[in-house]
């Protein structure tokens, strides 16, 4: 079963048959709404707005464990996660799309993991390679088919948030290897590794960071969703070929987001 977690800019998935919503319960609290049960085109998936339907919740406040938890729960094996992120390498334009391979995590004061101390061994995960390698083929596979404009690759600075970041702090991601930079990578995808589902982040490059390109003297949140309005139809258009693919079927070539056996 497939998940899709959406960030800034999908807080619901047009196109998507709705059957119903369910509130869960979880041990770790609730989770930022409730899922979205329905299909893509006739094959089924459930979807979860990250940071609540009306897009209430900040970043540090997520229940990333929740979230998680409750995806497991109901059979989901696989997640899509859209994060919107800012550019920070020349090549990450707004507008781009990029499957990122690596994460830096500067966030502080989240909850990082699903063991509570004194009830259970605590997990080390490994976590060399964050992403899982099959849903990252799938993007990737899902891009090519459609004949994207994205980046196989990059490491996501995740940063506290909600603030966005000074020049310097661009600055300095930089020069730690970073090429884009957002809010809400961590702990979601160390989560998801710990509890076993095969995750991956569909990065979206809503603006420059700061300091460069048309950011270089500002960045202005009417820009942010004007870019994020252009590119979220071809975000969908993603998502409903990775619905098929998570069913056995091929993905066209065209992004008219029908499927084909």
């Amino acid at each position: 079963m497939l998940a899709i977690i959406g960030g800034t800019g999908l807080t619901k998935l047009s196109g998507m048959n709705i059957t119903h919503r369910q509130v869960i319960r979880t041990p770790y609290g609730e989770p930022s709404g409730a899922l979205t049960f329905g299909d893509l085109d006739g094959h089924k998936v459930i979807f979860l707005a990250r940071h609540g339907y009306g897009h209430t919740i900040p970043p540090h406040l997520v229940n990333y464990r929740a979230n998680l938890w409750a995806l497991h729960c109901q059979g989901v094996t696989h997640v899509a996660s859209v994060a919107t992120v800012g550019g920070i390498h020349p090549d990450l334009r707004p507008g781009r799309l990029v499957v990122p391979d690596q994460i830096i995590d500067y966030t502080h004061g989240r909850e990082t993991t699903f063991s509570v101390p004194g009830e259970q061994p605590v997990t080390h995960i490994d976590f060399t390679w964050p992403y899982c390698p099959d849903m990252r083929a799938r993007c990737i596979s899902v891009l090519k088919r459609l004949n994207e404009d994205f980046i196989d690759g990059g490491t996501y600075a995740a940063v506290q948030g909600p603030r966005l970041e000074t020049k310097a702090e661009i600055d300095r991601l930089e020069r730690d290897g970073a090429h884009m930079v957002g809010m809400t990578g961590m702990p979601e995808a160390a989560l998801a590794r710990e509890i076993g589902l095969c995750y991956a982040a569909i990065g979206v490059s809503a603006n420059w960071a700061a300091g460069r390109g048309d950011s270089a003297g500002g960045i202005s949140p009417e820009t942010i969703e004007a870019n994020l309005a252009a590119v979220m139809g071809r975000v969908r258009n993603v998502l409903k070929g990775l619905a098929c693919m998570s069913y056995g079927e091929t993905v066209p070539p065209v992004p008219d987001g029908v499927c084909s056996v």
